[in-house]
C-alpha cells in the first residue's frame, strides 16, 4: 500500500458530515478534526506518501468504526506535515453581527489531540500478549483524571491493599483508623482474638465511630453517641425511643473483608473479592524464604513524588535503569545476571475467577567484595548464592528482601500526578542499634530520592506533545509490559 517515501507527493483525505471529532493517529504524533455536523474539508497530507487516495466517510461509520478504517488506512507513519486544505465544496458561515472574527483554521482545526494513541481497534487499553509487538500504555492515562477516578473503583476498590502491621493490633480491643480511595476504615482486634474490619460511618448519619488509634472496649460516635461493640454490633442508640420498627441488629456497623499475611494487614472492598491468599499464587512461597515475620519495624518515611502512580510502578518494575540511575545500587547487584519474572494472573476456566492477581519477581544475585574494590560493599562476604529479591503485587506494593532487612512499600495515589511512596524498614531487633541498620535506611533512601528525581522528570514528558507511546524492550521491560497487560485487562472489566 505505501510506495517509496517522495517529498512531491500528497494524499489527500475527506471526512464528511463530521458530528464530533475525527482522529488523525500516528507514533508519537495525533491531530483531531473538531467540526460541526456536515461540515466538510479536505486535508492534505503531504508526510504521508500512498499509492492511492484515501477517502473516508465518516457518516457512514460508528465513531471506533471510523477510528478502526481510518488508521487502518493511514498506516503508521510520521503526520508532522499535516495541514489543512479549503475544499471548494466547503461553504464559509458568515459570523454573526457583533460576532468575534473566528480563530486562524490552523489554530481552531488543528488542535493536538491529547495524546491518546488509538489502535486499530479503537482501544486505548489494549496491550499486545506478546512484548515483542506490544505498544506502553498511552500517555494520557497518567495524566487524565478521569481515568484516575475510574482506577479507584475498578482497581483501588477490588484489590487487597495494605493497611497496617498486625503490631498495631496485637491485643483485643486493639485499633487503627485508615482510609483507602477516601472510604474511612476501621480495623480492631476483638476479645475473641479475631481480626474485623468495618466501614468507620456509624449507621444514624455517617459520624466516626472511631479516631486514631489505640485500645478500646467499645466505640462511641463522636457526633450523636451511638455505640458499638469490637465486633460491630450497636450497644446503644441514644434517644431512639419512639422510631418505630427500629432493630438494633440491622444498625451493626458495616464490615469489609480483612486478612493478615506475613504480618501484614490487607483489606478489599469488594465483597466477592477472592481470599487473599488464594489470590497470591506461588509468592507466599517465595517471599517466606525471608524472615520478615521475626524483624520489627526500624523505621518509616513517606516520599511526596509528583508522578502518577503507574509513573511510579514503571519505574520500580525494571532494572533497566540502574547503571543510569543508581550507580550505587548497580555496584551491589550483578547486572547482566538480573532477572525479571512475572507472575500473570490465571484463569480456571472460562468464565471462572482469577486463580491470582499477578505479580513481578526481580531478583539478582549479591556481589561480595571484588578485587580493586577501593571501598567496601554492603556483603562483603557474599556468596554465589546470596539474591535480593524484589516483589511487586498487582496493583501498588512491593516487599524489597535482602539478606539482613526487608522493606515494605506502599504507593498511594492521591492525585492524577502526585503519589505517596511509603517506605517501612524491618530488621531483626537485635540489629535495630546497630550502624548496620542506620546504613541500610540510608542506602534505600538515596535509591529512593533517584527514583523520585526520575519519576518527576518523567511525569512532566508525558504530558509533551512530541510523545505518546512508547515500546519495550524485550530483555529488560518484561515486568513493565505485565504490569501495562494487567492493568488493562482490569480496567476494561465492568
Amino acid at each position: 500500500m505505501f510506495a517509496p517515501p517522495s517529498p512531491k507527493r500528497g494524499v489527500t483525505l475527506v471526512p464528511t458530515s463530521i458530528s464530533a471529532r475525527a482522529l488523525f493517529s500516528a507514533e508519537g504524533n495525533h491531530r483531531s478534526h473538531l467540526g460541526s455536523a456536515g461540515d466538510v474539508s479536505g486535508w492534505q497530507i503531504p508526510s504521508w506518501d500512498l499509492t492511492i487516495p484515501v477517502s473516508v466517510d465518516r457518516s457512514t461509520h460508528s465513531e471506533p468504526a471510523f477510528r478502526k478504517e481510518l488508521i487502518s488506512t493511514l498506516g503508521r507513519q510520521s503526520a508532522s506535515g499535516l495541514q489543512r486544505q479549503p475544499d471548494p465544496r466547503a461553504r464559509s458561515p458568515k459570523p454573526e453581527a457583533g460576532s468575534r472574527s473566528p480563530e486562524p483554521d490552523s489554530a481552531r482545526m488543528f488542535a493536538p489531540f491529547p495524546k491518546l494513541f488509538m489502535n486499530a481497534s479503537g482501544d486505548p487499553f489494549h496491550v499486545e500478549a506478546a512484548i515483542e509487538r506490544a505498544w506502553t500504555l498511552p500517555a494520557t492515562l497518567y495524566t487524565d483524571p478521569s481515568v484516575f477516578e475510574a482506577e479507584k473503583e475498578k482497581i483501588f476498590s477490588r484489590t487487597w491493599q495494605v493497611v497496617g502491621h498486625a503490631g498495631q493490633v496485637a491485643n483485643a480491643g486493639d485499633y487503627f483508623t485508615t482510609e483507602l480511595v477516601g472510604e474511612p476504615l476501621l480495623v480492631v482486634r476483638g476479645t475473641d482474638g479475631r481480626l474485623r474490619g468495618f466501614y468507620n460511618v456509624c449507621r444514624h448519619r455517617a459520624g466516626p465511630p472511631a479516631s486514631g488509634c489505640g485500645s478500646r472496649k467499645l466505640f462511641r460516635c463522636g457526633y450523636h453517641g451511638w455505640t458499638y461493640g469490637l465486633d460491630g454490633s450497636l450497644i446503644s442508640a441514644t434517644k431512639i425511643e419512639g422510631v418505630e420498627e427500629f432493630r438494633p441488629e440491622e444498625f451493626a456497623l458495616i464490615p469489609i473483608r480483612i486478612a493478615e499475611w506475613f504480618n501484614l494487614v490487607f483489606v478489599n472492598l469488594d465483597p466477592q473479592a477472592q481470599p487473599l491468599l488464594d489470590s497470591f499464587g506461588e509468592l507466599s512461597m517465595q517471599a517466606e524464604k525471608f524472615p520478615f515475620t521475626s524483624m520489627k519495624l526500624f523505621e518509616r518515611r513517606t516520599y511526596d513524588v509528583k508522578c502518577n502512580w503507574k509513573t511510579y510502578v514503571d519505574n520500580y518494575l525494571e532494572g533497566y535503569h540502574l547503571p543510569s540511575v543508581h550507580p550505587g545500587l548497580n555496584r551491589e547487584l550483578d547486572y547482566n545476571a538480573y532477572v525479571v519474572e512475572p507472575h500473570m494472573p490465571r484463569l480456571d476456566g472460562p468464565g471462572q475467577p482469577k486463580r491470582f492477581s499477578g505479580y513481578v519477581r526481580q531478583f539478582s544475585p549479591i556481589r561480595g567484595a571484588q578485587p580493586g574494590d577501593a571501598t567496601p560493599r554492603r556483603y562483603q562476604e557474599a556468596s554465589g548464592d546470596l539474591t535480593t529479591d524484589y516483589f511487586w503485587i498487582f496493583p501498588n506494593w512491593m516487599l524489597n528482601c535482602y539478606p539482613d532487612n526487608v522493606s515494605l512499600n506502599i504507593v498511594l495515589p492521591v492525585e492524577p500526578e502526585r503519589t505517596l511512596a511509603i517506605f517501612e524498614w524491618y530488621l531483626a531487633e537485635k540489629d535495630h542499634s546497630a550502624p548496620a541498620a542506620k546504613a541500610s535506611v540510608g542506602f534505600s533512601d538515596q535509591i529512593q530520592i533517584e527514583d523520585a528525581a526520575i519519576c518527576e522528570a518523567v511525569q512532566k514528558n508525558l504530558r509533551s506533545r512530541s510523545y505518546s507511546r512508547g515500546r519495550f524492550s524485550v530483555q529488560q521491560e518484561k515486568g513493565v509490559h505485565a504490569f501495562h497487560r494487567m492493568y488493562a485487562e482490569v480496567m476494561q472489566e465492568r
